[in-house]
């Protein structure tokens, strides 16, 4: 009997390893949204993973599946619980993000991040900064306060840009 497991991938290969899992004839889930970037010149539409490092596979909990997956490009390991054992996720919560993804509207991805809250920059030029989060514009932008060099610096960033410290 199949069941649904997280698999951890290398950085930004989420979409690569689920095509080589899907090759192998391998059922996979790996829940994205598109976001619109901009950039100097243009803006576009980009899809993003929902959980970056993270793709959830559809297998029969043996040895020798587990070692296929893991043998795949840019597959890490599996999420365990407890030490050579993966966790299996219940197929209801895979169902239910099913859902929400397949439903197309947009929705906060930091739902409990409020005003005053630290975060950290973990992508960009500021990758690294330390701030308190200001103000939530709109979903997935955030207005936040960095101090560098004892000065205050107000920016706009989004939420894939961030982290809790």
């Amino acid at each position: 009997m199949k069941e649904w497991f997280a698999l951890y991938v290398r950085a930004k290969h989420e979409f690569m390893t689920n095509g080589e899992l899907q090759k192998k004839n391998i059922e996979t889930f790996l829940p994205s949204v598109k976001r619109l970037r901009q950039w100097a010149d243009r803006k576009k539409l980009i899809e993003f993973p929902l959980f970056p490092g993270y793709v959830f596979v559809h297998i029969p909990p043996s040895s020798g599946e587990f070692l296929d997956v893991v043998k795949t490009r840019g597959a890490v390991n599996f999420v365990v619980g407890e030490p050579g054992h993966p966790t299996p996720i219940p197929p209801e919560e895979i169902n239910s993000l099913s859902i929400l993804v397949e439903n197309g509207e947009e929705f906060d991805i930091y739902p409990g991040l409020k005003e005053g809250d630290a975060i950290r920059v973990k992508s960009g030029s500021l990758r690294g900064a330390e701030g308190i989060l200001v103000k939530k514009e709109r979903l997935n932008i955030f207005f936040v306060n960095i101090s560098l060099l004892g000065r205050s610096v107000g920016i706009r960033i989004h939420s894939d840009d961030i982290e809790y410290p």
